[in-house]
C-alpha cells in the first residue's frame, strides 16, 4: 500500500481517500498493481555518511585515499553510520579508522543530499542511492598518521590546496571544502 498526496479524486471507485482533519490535506490509497507499480518507481537505496575536513595549522588538509576495485580518488576522512549510530560518532571513528588520529568535532558544516541514478552507481543495481553526507569540521587531539588495513581506504596524509588541486579526487572534496570556506585554486 502506498501514499501520494493530492487532490480528492473526483471519482472514488476503488481508491480509498482520506482527508486529515488538522491539515486538511488529501490521501489517495493505492493498492494492488498500482501501488506495486508506483513502490517500483520511488523505491531508493539510501547511504547516510559522516565526514570531517580535518587542517593543521600548516593550512595542510587531511585525506584518505578511498580504493573501489579499480577506482582510486581521494575524499575526506569519513564513512557510513552503522546501524543506530550517532553521526558525530561515526565521523570521529572513520578518521580514527581511516588517518589513525582521534579528532574533536568543532563544528557541523552542512548536510549534503545526492540522489545517484542507478546508471551511475558503483555497484550494479536496479534502483537509486540517495546519499546524505554529514559533514564536520574538527581538529586532530592525538594519534599518528598510520593507514587504514582491510578498508575502503589504503593510504592518508596532509596536502595543501595547491596540491590537491593537482589531485584525482572525489566531487564530496571540494563540496566539504567549500562548507568549510577553502576554496581550492
Amino acid at each position: 500500500m502506498m501514499l501520494s498526496l493530492g487532490r480528492p479524486p473526483v471519482r472514488r471507485d476503488r481508491r480509498v481517500v482520506a482527508e486529515s482533519a488538522r491539515s486538511g490535506v488529501f490521501a489517495r490509497v493505492r493498492t494492488g498493481a498500482a501501488a506495486d507499480a508506483a513502490a517500483r518507481l520511488n523505491r531508493m537505496d539510501m547511504r547516510v555518511a559522516a565526514y570531517a575536513v580535518v587542517s593543521d595549522d600548516r593550512d595542510r588538509v587531511l585525506l584518505a585515499r578511498w580504493i573501489q576495485g579499480r577506482r582510486v580518488a581521494w575524499t575526506m576522512p569519513g564513512g557510513g553510520l552503522e546501524s543506530g549510530e550517532d553521526p558525530e560518532a561515526a565521523a570521529r571513528r572513520e578518521v580514527r579508522e581511516e588517518t589513525g588520529y582521534t579528532v574533536e568535532l568543532d563544528e557541523l558544516l552542512g548536510i549534503h543530499s545526492r540522489v545517484l541514478p542507478a546508471t551511475q552507481r558503483i555497484t550494479a543495481s536496479e534502483t537509486p542511492l540517495h546519499t546524505l553526507r554529514i559533514v564536520y569540521r574538527a581538529h586532530v587531539t592525538r594519534g599518528e598518521l598510520r593507514f587504514e588495513e582491510d578498508g575502503s581506504t589504503d593510504m592518508a596524509g596532509w596536502f595543501t590546496l595547491e596540491q590537491i588541486a593537482g589531485m584525482q579526487r572525489v566531487k564530496l572534496v571540494d563540496i566539504a571544502l567549500k562548507m568549510a570556506g577553502l576554496e581550492i585554486p
